[in-house]
């Protein structure tokens, strides 16, 4: 096996990063040794390779401050609308890399660190993940900060800054056992805490109503301190700010207990406070209502409108003077973006704020509040839908229950007169669900307190129209919209793929980088060999070197020719990595049953977190290694098939295994995936799609040309006729023979001969309450399997369609989708405007 180019050598040979000026290493070097000459003279006189890493991670922060303290100026003296984004996760993955992307230092690091003797790519290896999220929600949620920068916008990313973000996975003996993401324990480069912007934030207590108003008194504080990060735009010296709030205890909480001699038990109540942004919830399309979560989801809600109205009462940098007053101007300075439910007390937050506090009348408020406020949902899985108990609701935050109570009364009120006696009408629409236990239907209070409603693929959006929003949409369908998801081509071709994004640069220059539609241009060299070679030649290189990084971690020998297979996303039943198992299984046997036969080498990888609550998520991590141990120590089939977990995939370990794929394996059941955002990155990197026409799949299809994925399995309207009819897996199980040896491998234990009984539930669940319908796709799906096997054997004809992919990417951008959600719902204007760098004058 050839040794890949490594890193260092091939950056050397590329464009896209812009080249090293001389003065500016000279600059990088001396800035770098002052960095790390003040980290040694504070601590020791010996530097670690962490020492290096922080100094070469301010030497890259100097770049920044400079550009962000501008662009807040260049805000404030221009006076535009600005967006905020509140999630209660951004899952932004590593900054160095990212941050010498944007700003076009990479190589000038890179010639910088190689004159001092560094390696860059050990350096960039030091930093932590931040990892504040689940998975597509957040990496969404990151997507959207860098192209919102890189167009110019005005724009906030608002979320708390958890001390412990998602688990770190291990495997143990093939289970996942879970280990703290202590993410924080060398501290954050990145991050700068703002004391002077602390915000009190209330819990608990009782409401009095007064002639002058409601008040909310007897309250408990706890105090939100923001830490921002810059987000730097791609090459236009926009710096905007994404402000996470970490809970702090105030000096007086709970002292008053100090007079009863109980000094020492109040100081460390802090804690129960403290608590408040200690954790990220590690559960990815499931609600789980704990007082914990709905704390926290309150708590950046009302530490963020806080800083939104403080932000919009001033008007010059820095200032503290109140220059606004006039809130019906709110909606004209504002616009606030809810990603899914979680931030859904913005909604009655804001009331209060505009009704008790800033006495605004019911009916402006409400005005200001719709006009202020838009919902994206992300899934239409009824286990994710939030659903809060009145009785925690009324226990947490009692002020805002007599609001959310008011709220629903006047929206009754309108469906009633829009659909007179439809009283099975009102019971759906309403916000409460009765019967029971009473409960706050949350996407229902986002959908009446916004003025716009988005799905997140078009299949989605018109799923919510006519399922589970249809009584709303029928009310207001002018709210009622669609924006695909896309994803950032800066860290997701440009950063992760620096070859490819060479390779396409010269061919059509290097304006696709912030102008994804360019790429149909490369529809011109389908045909042209040195283009085709060009591209082969690049997926080549990524999969020797990630072969050497499989090697080296799970001890596997890796045939770099064989196809690179990978389904790589949260383990979750909808998602159907059991159908993907089937599938290794039925070619396992086929190979056995012929060990002569040319077969298509595979390599299958199946990477992502289980929710640590979600017990059949973890049984199907445990069948997957349990396939693997059999697999790869069977002689007959060699290095024809290999299987490997790919143990705590994050957004770092994604950026090495999405260039180097093959087949991208997008296998969720027809109307159960919002969008997926991962098949984009696959399809940006030149991986060709296996997949079921759901979510994003099917727009991919209709860009590169459904010719150039492979697509098979039930539609959404053979799922709904299926579920009419009724599913009965046992009819395919008595039918399809290669499925039943399958299913009965997995129940005898053949694939765990010390435990033969491990597996029973997941054959259980299979065979009897399988939701997803597993075997109703199975015997597509393997036929299909054989057309990618046949195809890949054909290494041009494959690499055309990959071309046909990249081309068809543009749509997929983060940047097409943030100019649609500025235009048509927070009525902002994109512009590609460059601002003056630090150092010119302006």
């Amino acid at each position: 096996m050839s040794k890949p180019l490594s890193d260092h050598d091939r950056k050397k040979q590329i464009s896209v990063r812009g080249l090293a000026g001389v003065e500016n290493v000279t600059d990088l070097k001396q800035n770098f040794n002052r960095h790390l000459h003040f980290t040694l003279v504070k601590d020791r006189n010996v530097a670690t390779k962490r020492d290096y890493y922080f100094a070469l991670a301010h030497t890259v922060r100097d770049h920044l401050v400079g550009r962000w303290i501008r662009t807040q100026q260049h805000y404030y003296e221009k006076d535009p609308k600005r967006v905020y984004y509140i999630s209660l996760e951004f899952y932004m993955g590593r900054t160095l890399q990212n941050t010498m992307v944007n700003l076009a230092l990479e190589n000038a690091c890179d010639e910088a660190m190689y004159q001092l003797g560094l390696d860059m790519e050990d350096l960039e290896d030091m930093e932590e993940d931040a990892g504040l999220g689940n998975g597509g929600l957040g990496r969404l949620a990151a997507c959207f900060l860098d192209s919102m920068a890189s167009l110019g916008l005005a724009a906030y990313g608002y979320g708390i800054r958890y001390e412990f973000g998602i688990f770190n996975q291990r495997i143990v003996n093939g289970w996942q056992v879970e280990e703290a993401d202590d993410w924080l324990r060398y501290g954050n480069p990145w991050e700068k805490a703002r004391p002077e912007y602390m915000r009190p934030v209330h819990f608990y207590g009782r409401t009095e109503h007064q002639p002058d108003g409601v008040k909310w008194v007897d309250t408990q504080v706890v105090l939100a301190l923001p830490y921002d990060t810059p987000v730097p735009g791609y090459r236009n010296n926009v710096v905007n700010t994404m402000r996470l709030w970490s809970a702090k205890a105030p000096c007086e909480f709970n002292l008053k207990d100090f007079n009863v001699g109980g000094y020492i038990q109040a100081v460390l109540d802090r804690n129960l406070a403290e608590n408040i942004s200690r954790v990220l919830y590690p559960n990815d399309n499931f609600f789980e209502g704990k007082e914990l979560r709905l704390k926290q989801e309150y708590f950046v809600v009302s530490a963020t409108l806080q800083d939104i109205i403080r932000r919009f009462k001033v008007s010059k940098f820095g200032s503290r003077e109140v220059a606004r007053t006039d809130f019906s101007k709110l909606p004209d300075k504002v616009a606030i973006q809810l990603n899914d439910t979680h931030p859904a007390m913005a909604i009655p937050e804001l009331m209060r704020v505009l009704v008790d506090n800033e006495k605004l009348s019911w009916e402006s408020a409400w005005d200001i509040c719709v006009r202020t406020c838009a919902y994206t949902n992300h899934t239409v899985l009824p286990e994710a839908l939030e659903r809060w108990p009145v009785d925690l609701f009324s226990h947490l935050l009692p002020r805002h229950l007599e609001i959310v109570y008011e709220i629903n009364r006047r929206h009754l009120e309108k469906v009633a007169a829009a659909f007179p006696g439809d009283f099975d009408r009102l019971r759906r629409m309403s916000l409460i669900e009765e019967g029971g236990q009473k409960r706050i239907n949350m996407a229902h209070l986002c959908i009446v307190g916004s003025h716009a409603v988005n799905g997140v693929a078009r299949i989605h959006s018109d799923i919510l129209k006519a399922t589970i929003f249809k009584d709303f949409y029928e009310m207001e369908p002018h709210k009622f919209q669609n924006k695909t998801n896309g994803i950032t081509p800066r860290r997701w071709l440009v950063m992760c793929n620096p070859g490819l994004a060479e390779v396409i640069a010269e061919r059509i220059g290097e304006d696709f980088i912030r102008d994804l539609d360019q790429l149909q241009r490369l529809r011109d060299f389908v045909n042209d060999e040195a283009f085709i070679r060009d591209v082969a030649k690049v997926k080549q290189e990524n999969k020797l070197k990630f072969a050497v990084h499989l090697e080296e971690h799970y001890k596997v020998k890796i045939n770099p020719n064989s196809m690179f297979d990978v389904q790589v996303k949260r383990i979750h039943e909808y998602k159907r990595q059991l159908l993907n198992c089937l599938h290794i299984i039925t070619y396992y046997n086929r190979i056995k049953r012929e060990p002569n036969k040319q077969w298509t080498p595979r390599t299958v990888m199946i990477g992502g977190k289980a929710a640590p609550g979600y017990h059949t998520a973890k049984m199907i991590i445990r069948l997957i290694t349990a396939i693997g141990e059999v697999v790869n120590h069977d002689p007959v089939v060699g290095d024809r098939l290999k299987v490997i977990f790919l143990e705590n995939y994050r957004v770092t370990l994604a950026e090495k295994a999405i260039p180097a794929s093959d087949l991208s394996e997008q296998i969720s059941t027809a109307g159960t995936e919002a969008s997926g955002t991962g098949n984009m990155k696959f399809m940006l990197n030149g991986a060709l799609t296996i997949g079921t026409m759901d979510g994003a799949n099917v727009e991919m299809a209709e860009e590169a040309g459904e010719g150039n994925l492979f697509i098979f399995g039930m539609r959404v309207d053979d799922v709904d006729a299926l579920d009419k009819k009724g599913y009965h897996a046992e009819e395919y199980y008595n039918r399809l023979p290669e499925l039943k040896q399958a299913i009965d491998q997995i129940a005898s234990g053949f694939f765990s001969p010390k435990q033969p009984d491990l597996f029973k539930e997941i054959v259980n669940m299979l065979m009897h309450h399988d939701r997803f319908k597993v075997f109703a796709d199975y015997e597509d799906y393997i036929k299909c399997q054989e057309k990618v096997n046949a195809l890949y054997k054909n290494p041009k004809e494959w690499t055309k369609k990959v071309i046909y992919n990249i081309a068809g990417c543009g749509k997929f951008s983060s940047d097409r989708t943030i100019a649609q959600y500025a235009r048509e719902i927070w009525g902002m204007e994109p512009t590609l405007e460059k601002l003056p760098a630090p150092d010119d004058k302006q």
